[in-house]
This record gives structure tokens, sequence and C-alpha cells, in this order.
């Protein structure tokens, strides 16, 4: 990737992205599992436990970096690799492959399997391929559909029972899996999800007040809790309430106070998997100060604060992707791609 970031994405851009995910979605190794073993029968491959989502380092980097690649082939369906996009799509989004993930997921020993970040992520997916229009994205929307619905049913189920939110700036972010989840249920049309998501979201932080933002950043964020929990209520909240929400929840926002969550975080050692996170946080605080910014009302001037804060954000995260090291680079382009969006 270049150092220089980019300012819009245009189609250079995207067939760099589209090269990225393929080179990630088929390297196999090396391979974090998140498995529970109950007898010497689950010692397999990660190819054979997921063959759709067996790349990328992890299965939910491998689930994103396919919605990286959906995303960037419907905006731009003229790439130079389309047909080798098509092909690795095909080929994993297959209902055969689909059916070996469901059965793992039927696994008693599943139960909690990528709970919540995975789920959200695959039904983000699902969400890309449910709005694409084309022959073959309507076939592997159809193929994941039943992925999509076992996810969607495990929200359904767990969220009854759950009754404190996981606020800290990694893979258990509660609201984080809220605000993909919610984009899901309103593209798919799943109401029953949506009612739920919606109704948990403002029973854990619409009485919110005073965010922690001083404790921020911590040492292997890559997200930002204040700012996700915002982004998730822009969601859930109209305009007008959502900015006095946002005024009780993070009184010094238009002064860009307190400084450490405006600005950029640095990152010590781009070939650590826990301090690259913090490439990930920059570029997510990016994603959500635009998400901010775009959800306030007219002349608002925290909108100008968050687009300012976007900015230096999405820069200081641009020069991760410049490493090539693989524990940034298998899930890294996704979180870029968000933040480019967002501005």
């Amino acid at each position: 990737m270049s150092a220089e970031p980019p300012q819009t994405l245009d189609a250079a851009m995207a067939a760099r992205f589209a090269r990225t995910a393929l080179s990630n979605i088929r390297c196999e190794f090396p391979h974090k599992l998140d498995h529970v073993i109950a007898g010497a029968a689950d010692l397999r491959a990660p190819r054979e436990l997921h063959p759709a989502f067996h790349g990328s380092f992890d299965w939910h980097s491998c689930v994103h970096m396919h919605w990286l690649l959906v995303r960037i082939r419907r905006r731009f369906p003229s790439l130079p690799d389309r047909d080798e996009m098509d092909a690795s799509l095909d080929h994993n989004l297959r209902t055969l492959a689909i059916d070996g993930e469901i059965a793992y997921l039927a696994r008693p020993e599943s139960g909690a399997f990528e709970r919540p970040y995975g789920w959200a992520w695959l039904l983000k997916l699902a969400a890309e391929l449910h709005a694409a229009d084309d022959d073959d994205a309507r076939r592997w929307s159809r193929a994941l559909q039943p992925l999509a619905s076992a996810f969607a049913a495990r929200f359904l189920e767990f969220l009854p029972r759950t009754h404190y939110p996981v606020r800290h700036g990694v893979h258990s972010n509660s609201a984080f899996a809220l605000a993909l989840a919610i984009e899901y249920a309103e593209v798919s049309h799943d109401e029953a999800l949506l009612l739920a998501c919606m109704a948990k979201a403002r029973q854990w932080f619409a009485n919110d007040r005073n965010g922690p933002a001083s404790w921020e950043p911590s040492g292997a964020d890559f997200l930002s809790p204040v700012l996700m929990e915002a982004e998730l209520m822009r969601r859930v909240l109209d305009r007008d309430r959502f900015a006095h929400w946002l005024s009780q929840f993070l009184e010094g926002f238009a002064s860009a106070e307190p400084a450490s969550l405006f600005e950029p975080v640095r990152v010590g050692d781009r070939r650590d998997g826990h301090l690259v996170h913090l490439d990930g946080l920059n570029l997510s605080r990016a994603w959500c100060f635009g998400g901010i910014a775009a959800a306030l009302p007219p002349g608002d001037a925290r909108a100008t604060v968050a687009g300012a804060a976007a900015g230096v954000h999405f820069a200081a995260g641009w020069r991760g992707l410049s490493s090539e090291d693989f524990v940034g680079s298998h899930w890294l382009a996704t979180f870029a791609l968000l933040a480019l969006e967002a501005a």
C-alpha cells in the first residue's frame, strides 16, 4: 500500500484491496483457531473444520476479508481481477462449504464460537450480498443465508440472557456487534432481530453519561469503547436525540477533549499481533468519527470536530497498511474501507 492515504476509494485502490483480500482468504497458515476440542476426532486442519472460512489467520478475519471482496466487487464491477474474485467466491460460498460451516456451528462445543464479533461480521457479509444485484451475488447470498439465519438466531437466543454489555475495545465489544447486526436486520427485513438489537442497545447505553474517554486507549484496543458506543447509538436514536445523547455522554466533544480520544495513537511494533491492534484503532476511530459527523444535525460544530479527527486518524491508520507484516495485513484493510466509506 502507498504510504500516502487516499482521499476517496477509486478503482486503483479498490484493485489493491481486492488483491489483499484474495491473498488472505487463500492463506490457510499460520492460523489461530477458536476451537473447543471434545476428543481426538476434533484434531483437524482449519480447511477441514471450516470449508468456507479457513484463511486470513482466523475465522472472523476470513469472514471480513470476504466482505471486503464482495463490497469492492459491487462498487467496482470492472476490476481487472473480477474473474479471480468470482472464482474464489464461487468456491468458498458454495452450498457444500456453507453446509460444513453450519455443521461446525451445530457442535455442542461450538455454542460460544466467535461470539459476538464473528457473528456480527458474518451478518455484515450476508447484508452486503443481500444488497448486490447480479446473479452470482444472489446465488452466493442464497448459499450463505442458512448460516446467516443461524447466527441471527444465536443473537435472538443470547441477548435476553446477557444482562451487561462488554465495553472494552477488542472482539467481545457489545456495541460493535449490535451495530453490525442492526445493519443486517434492516437489509434483510428481519424485524425480530432488529427489535431485539434496538431494545438491547437502548437498555445498555441510552442512559449512559460521562463516558470514560480519558481512559482510552488501552494497549491492545482496535475499537474505541466510547466511540463505538456512539456509532451504535447514532443508528438507534433519531438525529436530535442522538445529538442530545452525545452531549451528555461525551461532554468535551465540541472542544476535542479529552485529547487522547481525538489524537491518533502510536504503534510501537507492527510485528506484534496485539500492538498492531492500535493501527486498527486509528482506522476504526476514523470510521466512527465519520459516522458521528454525518449523524449530527446541520450546523452542529461537533460535526466539524469529528470530521477533522476522522481525517487525522485515517492518515495514521493508513501507515499501518504500508507494513506488509501478516499480523496486520490479514485484517486491517477491512477497517480502512469502513473508514474511507464513512468519510
